[in-house]
C-alpha cells in the first residue's frame, strides 16, 4: 500500500486549498478512504472518511467547509477545504487499509 499526499501549505484564514492522495498497492475503488490530521499537542482527528459507494462523513469541526472526494479511475482521494480556520493548521493524512501516508502540511494564518 502506498499513499502520497500533495497540496498542503500556507493559507490566510478564510482562504482555501485542495488537497490530494495518489493511492497504490491495492484495489482502490474498494476501499473506503480517510483523511486524518494531527496538530501539535493534540490527538489525531478523523476528518473526512468516504466509503465505496460514496457516502461521506465528517468531523463536526469542519462540516460545511471540508468536501472529500475520490476518482476511482485516478486512484486519487480529494480533499477540498474552504473557510479555512487557523485551527485546521495540522499535518493531512490520507488513510486507508490501516495505512496512511508521510501527510502534507497545512498551515492557515490568522
Amino acid at each position: 500500500v502506498q499513499l502520497v499526499e500533495t497540496g498542503g501549505g500556507l493559507v490566510q484564514s478564510g482562504g482555501s486549498l485542495r488537497l490530494s492522495c495518489i493511492a497504490s498497492g491495492f484495489t482502490f475503488s474498494s476501499s473506503a478512504m480517510s483523511w486524518v490530521r494531527q496538530a501539535p499537542g493534540k490527538e489525531r482527528e478523523l476528518v473526512a472518511k468516504i466509503f465505496i459507494g460514496g457516502n461521506t462523513n465528517y468531523a463536526d469541526s469542519v462540516k460545511g467547509r471540508f468536501t472529500i472526494s475520490r476518482d476511482n479511475a485516478k486512484q486519487t482521494l480529494y480533499l477540498q477545504m474552504n473557510s479555512l480556520k487557523p485551527e485546521d493548521t495540522a499535518v493531512y493524512f490520507c488513510s486507508a487499509l490501516g495505512f496512511r501516508g508521510q501527510g502534507t502540511q497545512v498551515t492557515v494564518s490568522a
